[in-house]
């Protein structure tokens, strides 16, 4: 038994009830912005496939959930014209970037002009359990199906259990941290 199993409020319940206090202070979006862009995160390009079509996107906000089951969240701002797709197909496959794929990368943030269709003829692509785009040079694959959906502030988080895995090179990751890339 842990210490917080004998406490009779616990931390999480206490700081709920001071952050839900009228008046509580929140801090400001853009020096949230600026703390989170010093986290480094891998980077990942998250694809999906199903009847509302093909779509992929470029993602640090990604997390392990459980290894029981194997169980994976993505974050997505619900403004994302992948939205809705990412939604109806309920399948995603989580592409870990080798630290070469720096254009890639870019290509599916958006940051090319490259539109949606096109981006998937960047890379060389496969298919396994759940029929989302699995990149064949990505560190590592997670292929997913979502089993919930939770909508956090202004993003969807999806979590999805892990259907199968593909293990590529052992190839350095590419890391964004500072608003860069950088290789790890």
């Amino acid at each position: 038994m842990s210490w917080i199993d004998n406490s009779p409020v616990s931390v999480w319940e206490r700081d709920q009830a001071a952050a839900a206090a009228p008046g509580a202070p929140l801090a400001e979006p853009a020096l949230f912005r600026e703390a989170m862009s010093r986290l480094g995160a891998a980077v990942h390009i998250i694809t999906t496939s199903g009847s509302a079509g093909r779509a992929g996107f470029t993602a640090t906000a990604v997390a392990s959930v459980s290894d029981s089951p194997p169980t994976v969240l993505v974050c997505l701002n619900r403004k994302s014209q992948i939205t809705p797709v990412m939604r109806e197909n309920k399948v995603f496959c989580v592409n870990t970037l080798a630290s070469s794929e720096e254009e890639l990368a870019n290509v599916f943030a958006g940051r090319t002009g490259v539109f949606m269709a096109e981006r998937f003829m960047r890379g060389d692509w496969i298919t396994m359990e759940t029929g989302a785009p699995v990149l064949t040079n990505a560190i590592a694959a997670l292929d997913c199906r979502v089993t919930e959906m939770k909508s956090v502030a202004t993003h969807d988080i999806y979590f999805g259990e892990v259907a199968a895995i593909r293990l590529a090179n052992a190839e350095k990751a590419l890391v964004y941290h500072a608003r860069a890339y950088k290789h790890v």
